[in-house]
């Protein structure tokens, strides 16, 4: 979207449309992108997911830019092929495009470094993308009509499931060769940088996606005694069930855990209908705070800290810390201090 974005801007500025695209990408890395000109002011890229078994590998992200005289903001249209948000509880209002926040800060960036602060207007499109929405969770989330234009870091990691796992374990066996026993788990980007900003450095962090289970058993074999896991509550939910890999096409079940735990705490059932019917962790802990039943997220933590410390073996601490969707701290296991001074950076 970004290439598409910035080519299109050029092209209409200049006079004649680039083959190649340079972007920056928020983690640092430069991306130089083959240009398809479409219609005048229109450009799109082709995606390249590599290894990553993503749906929209190969598709043409088009992008057409109305460069407006006056001063002002850039906004962002969804046209063909980018679904709609149409349920409370994600990362945008009803409504929006689902267009994340990231990839329009991206396109905003490259924008206003060709524009300047002339206001536009970014129409993304996906030829075939509400085909493509069908082979996603979009529906269950209330996105209609198209796919998502996701990203935090503005290009694919290696998702193919073991290519991931043996990407993960060389980092694991390089922290231990370095003699560490304690470790921060994270399950992304945003995860991590919320946790440096409250607590400040750990002495090693791994991203470990999806695969929190497989991850603390190879952790173990390899001397780890002590792992904090800290992330969004609507991924980590699922282990308070059990659930060790909380990808989505494995297992899902965080509306049903979150109405045990609000039946436990004396809910009514008219209460655990509502919940029920929720498509996302935002929209039941909208809920779950109207209802005063925020004690149910320790509970939470406290049994998926409990199910960690069981695939463990008890050969370490694993202790957990639930993020909220402001990246603030929801709840945190009992143990969650105790593995913190660990895991935490002392300084000299």
């Amino acid at each position: 979207m970004t290439g598409g974005a910035a080519a299109a801007a050029i092209w209409q500025l200049t006079g004649s449309c680039p083959d190649v695209i340079k972007v920056e990408t928020p983690i640092g890395k430069v991306l130089y992108l083959d240009v398809i000109p479409k219609e005048f002011g229109t450009c799109s890229v082709v995606k390249d997911a590599g290894d990553d078994p993503d749906v929209t590998n190969g598709s043409e992200i088009v992008t057409n830019v109305q460069i407006l005289e006056e001063k002002g903001e850039i906004s962002f249209v969804g046209g063909e092929g980018i679904g709609r948000i149409t349920q409370e509880g994600l990362k945008l209002p009803v409504g929006e495009p689902a267009i994340n926040p990231v990839p329009r800060q991206m396109t905003e960036k490259a924008l206003r470094e060709i524009i300047g602060d002339r206001a536009a207007v970014v129409t993304v499109s996906v030829p075939g993308g509400d085909v493509l929405a069908r082979r996603t969770f979009n529906p269950r989330l209330g996105i209609v009509g198209g796919i998502s234009i996701l990203g935090t870091t503005g290009i694919v990691r290696p998702m193919s499931e073991e290519a991931m796992k043996d990407s993960l374990l060389v980092e694991l066996d390089m922290y231990a060769r370095q003699g560490h026993h304690s470790i921060l788990f994270v399950l992304g980007t945003t995860g991590e940088n919320a946790l440096k900003a409250r607590y400040g450095e750990f002495t090693c962090v791994l991203q470990v996606s999806n695969y929190i289970g497989f991850m603390i058993e190879e952790a173990v074999e390899r001397g780890f005694t002590d792992i904090l896991i800290g992330g969004f509550v609507g991924k980590l939910v699922k282990v308070a069930s059990g659930t060790m890999n909380t990808h989505s096409h494995v297992a899902d079940g965080r509306i049903e855990t979150i109405c045990t735990h609000a039946a436990l705490h004396g809910a009514s059932r008219e209460v655990i209908q509502k919940i029920y019917q929720c498509l996302t962790t935002k929209a039941a802990m909208k809920i779950v705070e109207e209802e005063n039943l925020q004690d149910i997220w320790a509970d939470m933590a406290e049994k998926a800290a409990f199910y960690c410390c069981k695939t463990a073996h008890e050969m370490a601490d694993v202790a957990m810390i639930f993020l909220d969707g402001d990246n603030e701290i929801l709840a945190e296991s009992s143990n969650a201090k105790r593995v913190l001074d660990k895991v935490c950076r002392k300084e000299d």
